[in-house]
């Protein structure tokens, strides 16, 4: 794995499925191993504890990023090799964005997934080639897969735009992906 960080999208609220803990756990660890750093959205519960939680045990480096909104709201996990504090959500996404060689999104709310679609529409306007894995994890983004599948066929979206993401349904799955995945170097509208 040719990354320095890479950034993990994935809920903040307490999820009733061990199986989803177990896998991001496992990713975690694996991160830390591999001497790649994780940048998140900065929380201490969820998902998000559980993955900072791994990767700090394993010796890694974890950065989390806040807004201010949500620092009274969501507490920031205190163990963390370096918290940013940033101003707006756009501006925690851009942050992100910038320190990450990669992006991975497990199962979570609707921040997951506003942030996965995201760096996928950047990716499909050559804002940039970065690897992208969805971690479909007990199927649980499945219909969100279906979607875009109903895009392609509908003609909303192109055929080529599948290959601006992978999918996975387990850590090992994951990082098989990152390991051998391109970085696609577009210029802004070559995909458009």
């Amino acid at each position: 794995m040719d990354l320095k960080n890479v950034c993990v999208y994935c809920g903040s609220s307490p999820t009733l499925d061990p199986a989803v803990e177990k896998e991001i756990r496992a990713f975690g660890s694996a991160l830390a191993t591999r001497g790649v750093g994780l940048v998140y959205g900065g929380a201490s519960r969820g998902l998000m504890g559980a993955i900072a939680d791994e990767v700090l045990a394993a010796g890694g480096k974890v950065t989390g990023i806040i807004p201010k909104a949500l620092e009274g709201r969501e507490a920031a996990h205190r163990g963390l090799t370096e918290l940013k504090v940033v101003g707006t959500m756009h501006e925690r996404e851009q942050l992100m964005f910038d320190l990450s060689d990669a992006f991975v999104a497990f199962p979570g709310g609707y921040g997951t997934m506003e942030e996965i679609i995201e760096m996928i529409t950047w990716k499909q306007m050559g804002i940039h080639g970065k690897p992208i894995v969805i971690a479909n994890i007990g199927g649980y983004f499945s219909p969100l897969l279906q979607q875009f599948e109903l895009a392609v066929q509908k003609k909303y979206a192109r055929t080529e735009d599948r290959i601006l993401f992978g999918v996975a349904d387990s850590t090992k799955a994951v990082l098989t992906f990152l390991e051998g995945a391109p970085v696609l170097s577009r210029k802004a509208g070559d995909w458009a």
